[in-house]
Protein backbone atom coordinates (compact mmCIF):
# COMPACT_ATOMS: atom_id res chain seq x y z
CA UNK A 1 0.00 0.00 0.00
CA UNK A 2 2.92 2.35 0.72
CA UNK A 3 4.18 1.99 -2.84
CA UNK A 4 0.73 2.89 -4.18
CA UNK A 5 0.70 6.00 -1.96
CA UNK A 6 4.15 6.96 -3.28
CA UNK A 7 2.82 6.50 -6.80
CA UNK A 8 -0.16 8.71 -5.98
CA UNK A 9 2.14 11.40 -4.56
CA UNK A 10 4.53 11.44 -7.53
CA UNK A 11 1.74 11.44 -10.11
CA UNK A 12 0.10 14.35 -8.29
CA UNK A 13 3.35 16.36 -8.49
CA UNK A 14 3.77 15.46 -12.15
CA UNK A 15 0.19 16.32 -12.99
CA UNK A 16 0.30 19.70 -11.28
CA UNK A 17 3.73 20.43 -12.75
CA UNK A 18 2.47 19.72 -16.27
CA UNK A 19 -0.63 21.86 -15.64
CA UNK A 20 1.65 24.72 -14.55
CA UNK A 21 3.91 24.28 -17.58
CA UNK A 22 0.88 24.23 -19.91
CA UNK A 23 -0.40 27.46 -18.35
CA UNK A 24 3.01 29.10 -18.79
CA UNK A 25 3.14 28.12 -22.47
CA UNK A 26 -0.43 29.35 -23.02
CA UNK A 27 0.60 32.66 -21.47
CA UNK A 28 3.74 32.81 -23.63
CA UNK A 29 1.64 32.19 -26.71
CA UNK A 30 -0.63 35.11 -25.82
CA UNK A 31 2.22 37.45 -24.86
CA UNK A 32 4.08 36.72 -28.08
CA UNK A 33 1.13 36.31 -30.42
CA UNK A 34 -0.91 39.37 -29.48
CA UNK A 35 1.89 41.93 -29.92
CA UNK A 36 2.89 40.29 -33.20
CA UNK A 37 -0.66 40.57 -34.51
CA UNK A 38 -1.09 44.16 -33.31
CA UNK A 39 2.28 45.27 -34.65
CA UNK A 40 1.62 43.59 -38.00
CA UNK A 41 -1.61 45.52 -38.28
CA UNK A 42 0.11 48.80 -37.43
CA UNK A 43 2.87 48.24 -39.97
CA UNK A 44 0.35 47.30 -42.63
CA UNK A 45 -1.64 50.45 -42.00
CA UNK A 46 1.46 52.67 -41.81
CA UNK A 47 3.01 51.31 -45.00
CA UNK A 48 -0.04 52.07 -47.06
CA UNK A 49 -0.78 55.43 -45.57
CA UNK A 50 -0.28 58.39 -47.88
CA UNK A 51 1.56 60.43 -45.31
CA UNK A 52 4.23 57.76 -44.64
CA UNK A 53 6.07 59.08 -47.68
CA UNK A 54 5.89 62.59 -46.32
CA UNK A 55 6.90 61.74 -42.75
CA UNK A 56 10.29 60.06 -42.17
CA UNK A 57 9.33 59.38 -38.53
CA UNK A 58 6.40 57.20 -39.59
CA UNK A 59 8.57 55.38 -42.12
CA UNK A 60 11.23 54.79 -39.40
CA UNK A 61 8.61 53.57 -36.92
CA UNK A 62 7.17 51.22 -39.56
CA UNK A 63 10.67 49.84 -40.22
CA UNK A 64 11.36 49.26 -36.50
CA UNK A 65 7.99 47.60 -36.03
CA UNK A 66 8.67 45.39 -39.06
CA UNK A 67 11.90 44.20 -37.43
CA UNK A 68 10.05 43.52 -34.16
CA UNK A 69 7.45 41.50 -36.07
CA UNK A 70 10.14 39.42 -37.75
CA UNK A 71 11.81 38.73 -34.39
CA UNK A 72 8.55 37.87 -32.60
CA UNK A 73 7.39 35.67 -35.47
CA UNK A 74 10.70 33.81 -35.38
CA UNK A 75 10.44 33.31 -31.62
CA UNK A 76 6.87 32.01 -31.92
CA UNK A 77 7.89 29.62 -34.70
CA UNK A 78 10.95 28.39 -32.80
CA UNK A 79 9.31 27.97 -29.38
CA UNK A 80 5.93 26.79 -30.70
CA UNK A 81 4.14 27.55 -27.41
CA UNK A 82 0.82 26.09 -28.63
CA UNK A 83 2.38 22.69 -29.25
CA UNK A 84 4.22 22.75 -25.93
CA UNK A 85 1.06 23.73 -24.06
CA UNK A 86 -0.86 20.86 -25.69
CA UNK A 87 1.89 18.35 -24.84
CA UNK A 88 2.01 19.41 -21.17
CA UNK A 89 -1.78 19.43 -20.91
CA UNK A 90 -2.02 15.91 -22.38
CA UNK A 91 0.64 14.72 -19.92
CA UNK A 92 -1.15 16.44 -17.03
CA UNK A 93 -4.40 14.68 -17.88
CA UNK A 94 -2.66 11.31 -18.18
CA UNK A 95 -0.96 11.80 -14.80
CA UNK A 96 -4.33 12.91 -13.31
CA UNK A 97 -5.90 9.66 -14.45
CA UNK A 98 -3.04 7.55 -13.09
CA UNK A 99 -3.14 9.51 -9.83
CA UNK A 100 -6.84 8.75 -9.40
CA UNK A 101 -6.28 5.07 -10.19
CA UNK A 102 -3.45 4.86 -7.64
CA UNK A 103 -5.63 6.48 -4.96
CA UNK A 104 -8.51 4.08 -5.67
CA UNK A 105 -6.04 1.18 -5.63
CA UNK A 106 -4.75 1.85 -2.12
CA UNK A 107 -7.98 3.21 -0.64
CA UNK A 108 -10.40 0.64 -2.09
CA UNK A 109 -8.77 -2.26 -3.95
CA UNK A 110 -6.28 -3.04 -1.18
CA UNK A 111 -9.16 -3.32 1.29
CA UNK A 112 -11.46 -5.40 -0.90
CA UNK A 113 -9.14 -7.74 -2.81
CA UNK A 114 -7.86 -10.71 -0.80
CA UNK A 115 -5.31 -11.98 -3.30
CA UNK A 116 -1.88 -10.42 -2.93
CA UNK A 117 -1.03 -11.77 -6.38
CA UNK A 118 -3.88 -9.78 -7.95
CA UNK A 119 -2.97 -6.67 -5.95
CA UNK A 120 0.70 -7.05 -6.87
CA UNK A 121 -0.18 -7.30 -10.57
CA UNK A 122 -2.41 -4.21 -10.38
CA UNK A 123 0.31 -2.25 -8.60
CA UNK A 124 2.95 -3.37 -11.12
CA UNK A 125 0.67 -2.21 -13.96
CA UNK A 126 0.26 1.22 -12.33
CA UNK A 127 4.02 1.54 -11.83
CA UNK A 128 4.73 0.49 -15.43
CA UNK A 129 2.22 3.03 -16.74
CA UNK A 130 3.91 5.77 -14.70
CA UNK A 131 7.30 4.81 -16.14
CA UNK A 132 5.80 4.92 -19.63
CA UNK A 133 4.29 8.36 -18.98
CA UNK A 134 7.62 9.62 -17.66
CA UNK A 135 9.35 8.61 -20.91
CA UNK A 136 6.68 10.01 -23.22
CA UNK A 137 5.96 13.28 -21.41
CA UNK A 138 7.86 16.53 -21.92
CA UNK A 139 10.19 17.55 -19.12
CA UNK A 140 8.55 19.76 -16.52
CA UNK A 141 10.42 23.08 -16.19
CA UNK A 142 11.94 23.50 -12.72
CA UNK A 143 9.87 26.60 -11.99
CA UNK A 144 6.60 24.79 -12.86
CA UNK A 145 7.59 21.84 -10.66
CA UNK A 146 8.44 24.12 -7.72
CA UNK A 147 5.10 25.93 -8.09
CA UNK A 148 3.31 22.58 -8.19
CA UNK A 149 5.11 21.32 -5.08
CA UNK A 150 4.39 24.57 -3.21
CA UNK A 151 0.73 24.38 -4.20
CA UNK A 152 0.45 20.78 -3.03
CA UNK A 153 2.20 21.64 0.26
CA UNK A 154 -0.26 24.53 0.69
CA UNK A 155 -3.17 22.09 0.39
CA UNK A 156 -4.34 22.94 -3.14
CA UNK A 157 -4.76 19.23 -3.94
CA UNK A 158 -6.52 18.27 -0.70
CA UNK A 159 -10.10 17.06 -0.66
CA UNK A 160 -12.58 18.07 2.03
CA UNK A 161 -13.57 14.44 2.59
CA UNK A 162 -9.98 13.59 3.47
CA UNK A 163 -9.84 16.34 6.09
CA UNK A 164 -13.12 15.17 7.64
CA UNK A 165 -12.01 11.53 7.71
CA UNK A 166 -8.29 11.97 8.38
CA UNK A 167 -8.47 10.17 11.74
CA UNK A 168 -10.45 7.24 10.35
CA UNK A 169 -8.61 3.98 9.70
CA UNK A 170 -11.33 2.87 7.29
CA UNK A 171 -11.29 3.76 3.59
CA UNK A 172 -13.47 6.78 2.87
CA UNK A 173 -14.45 6.13 -0.75
CA UNK A 174 -17.04 3.46 -0.01
CA UNK A 175 -19.15 2.22 2.88
CA UNK A 176 -17.13 -0.68 4.27
CA UNK A 177 -18.66 -4.07 5.06
CA UNK A 178 -18.74 -5.38 8.63
CA UNK A 179 -15.32 -4.86 10.29
CA UNK A 180 -14.62 -8.62 10.49
CA UNK A 181 -15.02 -8.93 6.70
CA UNK A 182 -12.46 -6.25 5.80
CA UNK A 183 -9.21 -7.86 4.63
CA UNK A 184 -5.97 -6.38 5.88
CA UNK A 185 -4.31 -4.08 3.33
CA UNK A 186 -1.00 -5.20 1.92
CA UNK A 187 1.96 -3.17 3.10
CA UNK A 188 4.41 -3.90 0.31
CA UNK A 189 4.35 -5.11 -3.28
Amino acid sequence: MDEAKRLEETTLCSSKGHHNAAAAWASAHLWLGLPTTILSTLVGAASFAQFAKQSPEIALAAGCISIAIAVLSGIITFLNPNKREAAHLAAAHAFDRLNNEARVFWSVDCWLEKSEVVLGAKLRDLIDRKADLNTKSPQIPRRAYERAKAGIDAGEADFKVDKVNQNSAQPTIFSPPQPAAIPRPITSA
